[in-house]
Order: structure tokens, then C-alpha cells, then sequence
């Protein structure tokens, strides 16, 4: 997390499936479509969105804990926009000061998840929303940000139980929306083009962390 300057993600985009619906929907009139295809498709006209419930989570292993919605768009992914990536973070901070970061609408960047050292997750955006947590608006939309609390240059902040619980998240992550389990898909914030943030840093052990994914990812749900 570090530092972090305003992001530059304005208003959502409309999708290239939302367009094609809408030009579908302009050529043929709205009475040439059946019934039940109008019932499937209305969420995805723009400015229509997904029913949210209060509290929901994306993992089972999270807790809930909202951001302020100053920190993210709302968007109706992978619909809209494509997930093809988890960017792991680094907090430099403790987790409660995190927490309270993404909470304060002034801070203007927020992560989906918190991963603290004794493995606790809270989940503070829906990963259906774009979080603003990579400081670039393509990745920002393709993503799922992670924070793991801790300081880059502070090894003893990347315990065993953090490790593992993020592998689990990130493994549940990648089978959800097909994303393959490798150094291309699960990247660090260092590595977002046009970033100026060095986390995680490089006490971070990816060996140790993309084997945890894998085993994870392999394992019975």
C-alpha cells in the first residue's frame, strides 16, 4: 500500500458485451427479444446493477468490512470486465491501519482484501467492484488486489499463517475465474506498469507462496 496518489479511474466504462446487447437490442426492437433473454440480460444495461446483499462475502474465510465507497467503482465483473490477475500487496502498516486507510474516502485506494499475520482475512470490496489498489485503471479493472500486513523490509511480518491463508485465497481466486496459476497472472504491486510502490519487496518468498497457491489449488475444496 504504501504511499499512494489519487488514482486516475473515472467513471465506469460501458463493457464491450454491454454494447453489443444494446446494438443487438437497437437492430432487432426490443419486442423481437423473448421474455426470459430481457429477465437474463437487464442487469448489464448500463446503469443498472447486480443485487447486493449487505455483508456478502466473495470467500468463505473472510469477514466482512466495508470500504468507503470513495475507494472503488462499482462494476459487475468478470461481465463487464474480464478477471485474468491477482496483485499482491503489502500494506506498510499494520492491519487496523489499513483498515482505517480504506475506509477514509480521502485516501482515494482500497484493496479487496486484508491478509493479517495470524491469517485473518477481511474482505472490503466485492470483487465484482473495481478496487482502486493497483495505480493503473487497466489493471485496476482486470485485477483482484490483495494486502498483506506488514512492512517490505520487515522478513518476520510474512509469518506461516499468512502464507498459507492468502495462498487459499488467491488459489479460490484463480479457480473462480480461470486464471492461471503462475508468475503472469499473480504479480506483485511492484510489477503494475507505471507504478512507483516496490511492494511486496523482497523479502516476499514467491517460491514458497506459488507452491502454497498450487497445493492449494489442487487440493479438495
Amino acid at each position: 500500500m504504501g504511499q499512494r496518489k489519487a488514482p486516475k479511474d473515472g467513471d465506469r466504462k460501458v463493457g464491450r458485451r454491454a454494447l453489443l446487447i444494446g446494438g443487438t437490442v437497437a437492430a432487432a426492437g426490443s419486442a423481437a427479444l423473448a421474455r426470459d433473454e430481457l429477465a437474463r440480460l437487464w442487469w448489464r444495461t448500463p446503469g443498472v446493477e447486480k443485487p447486493r446483499k449487505d455483508g456478502e462475502v466473495d470467500y468463505t474465510g473472510a469477514r466482512w468490512v466495508a470500504a468507503s465507497d470513495a475507494n472503488w467503482r462499482r462494476a459487475d465483473r468478470p461481465d463487464d470486465y474480464g478477471i485474468d490477475m491477482v496483485v499482491i500487496h503489502v500494506t506498510q502498516g499494520s492491519f487496523d491501519s489499513a483498515v482505517r486507510a480504506f475506509q477514509n474516502p480521502a485516501h482515494r485506494a482500497a484493496s479487496h482484501y486484508i491478509v493479517r499475520k495470524d491469517g485473518h482475512i477481511a474482505q472490503m470490496i466485492r470483487e465484482l467492484d473495481v478496487a482502486y489498489h493497483a495505480g493503473n485503471r487497466d489493471y485496476n479493472e482486470r485485477s483482484v488486489g490483495i494486502e498483506h500486513a506488514g512492512f517490505v523490509d520487515r522478513p518476520q511480518d510474512f509469518t506461516d499463517e499468512m502464507y498459507e491463508a492468502s495462498a487459499r485465497l488467491t488459489a479460490r481466486i484463480c479457480a473462480r475465474y480461470g486464471i492461471p496459476v503462475d508468475r503472469e497472472h499473480i504479480i506483485g504491486h511492484v510489477e503494475v506498469p507505471g507504478t512507483d510502490h516496490t511492494d511486496p519487496g523482497p523479502h516476499w518468498d514467491w517460491d514458497r507462496y506459488m507452491r502454497l497457491v498450487r497445493e492449494a489449488r489442487t487440493a479438495p475444496a
